[in-house]
């Protein structure tokens, strides 16, 4: 397969993920806080952001094997930040992504499994987005983005 297509792909996927997982975060917080029961679209959507998250981390793990990133000499910054942050923090904020979801699912109470989705969703998108080398940043200026 093209590297140059799962790449192309990886950045595009970015933003379903950010999307998914930032939306079934905050909507379950307002849940929480508003006590309001758990709608199927709401529920739906959680289901649909761990799903996206998985398929970006698969993606990115073919990447990260494919291109070579796991012998890069991590003494660079850039090379560190690929082969050592990155994908470490993305792989954290996955898990959490997946922690969130299954404790919501064998909570009994409404509440709670609106508690879990917001509290682990909320906490991995702000990881995801610490993670992203941003066209902003020192990291991210030379790649190409969409």
């Amino acid at each position: 397969m093209n590297s140059t297509f799962l790449i192309f792909f990886h950045s595009l996927l970015r933003y379903g993920v950010l999307i998914t997982v930032a939306y079934a975060g905050i909507v379950h917080l307002v849940g929480f806080l508003r006590r309001s029961p758990i709608l199927n679209g709401d529920r739906v959507m959680a289901i649909v952001a761990m799903v996206l998250s998985h398929v970006q981390l698969v993606i990115g793990l073919v990447l990260y094997f494919m291109g070579g990133w796991y012998a890069v000499d991590a003494s660079e910054k850039a090379g560190r930040f690929m082969k050592m942050e990155h994908i470490g923090a993305m792989i954290i904020a996955i898990a959490l992504v997946t922690l969130g979801r299954s404790l919501s699912k064998r909570a009994h109470v409404e509440r709670t499994k609106q508690r879990h989705v917001a509290v682990f969703y909320l906490i991995a998108l702000l990881l995801m987005l610490w993670a992203i080398p941003w066209p902003f940043t020192e990291l991210g200026h030379t790649k190409t983005w969409l």
